[in-house]
C-alpha cells in the first residue's frame, strides 16, 4: 500500500519496497532549503516510516539551489531520522549537485551509507541490497 505526502516542491512516498522515496523539484538556482522546510519533510519521513527503519531513495534531479547549515545539520543529526534511515540513494544529473552532496555528506553525516546514481533503477537496486544487508544483520544478532 502506498503512502504519500506532498509538499510545494517535494514529495515523500513509501510503497510495497519498504523504500521511503524522495523527489525534489526546483528550478530556481537561488533557492535555499531552510529549516522551517526541513522541520517539515522530518515530520513527513517519519509519518511515512511509522517507526521501521527503510533505505532513504532522493531523487535531486530536478533540484537546482543549495541549503542553511542548520537544515544540513538537522537532516543529518536528527535522532528520529538516525533511528529511520538504513542509507541513502541519491539521483542526481549534475557535477555541481554531485559535489554539494559529496561536502555535505563528509561534513555532516559521514556515518549513514550513501551512494550516488544517474539512473533511478541503480538507486532502487542500492536501497534494496542495503535494506536486505540491514535486515539480515538484525535477525543474525537477535538469533545470537
Amino acid at each position: 500500500m502506498s503512502k504519500i505526502i506532498g509538499f510545494n516542491n517535494a514529495i515523500f512516498w513509501t510503497d510495497h519496497t519498504g523504500i521511503l522515496y524522495c523527489e525534489f523539484n526546483n528550478e530556481d538556482p537561488n533557492f535555499k532549503l531552510e529549516l522551517k522546510n526541513v522541520e517539515l519533510y522530518i515530520k513527513a519521513i517519519i509519518t511515512l516510516c511509522d517507526g521501521n527503519a527503510m533505505p532513504f531513495l532522493i531523487d535531486l534531479k530536478n533540484t537546482r539551489g543549495t541549503f542553511s547549515v542548520s537544515a544540513a545539520k538537522l537532516l543529518a543529526q536528527n535522532p528520529e531520522l538516525i533511528k529511520l534511515r538504513i542509507s541513502e540513494s541519491y539521483v542526481i544529473n549534475s557535477l555541481g549537485g554531485k559535489l554539494l552532496l559529496s561536502f555535505y555528506k563528509r561534513l555532516y553525516d559521514d556515518a549513514t551509507p550513501f551512494a550516488i546514481f544517474e539512473d533511478i533503477i541503480l538507486a532502487e537496486e542500492y536501497a534494496l541490497q542495503t535494506k536486505y544487508k540491514f535486515h539480515r544483520t538484525n535477525n543474525l544478532q537477535l538469533q545470537a
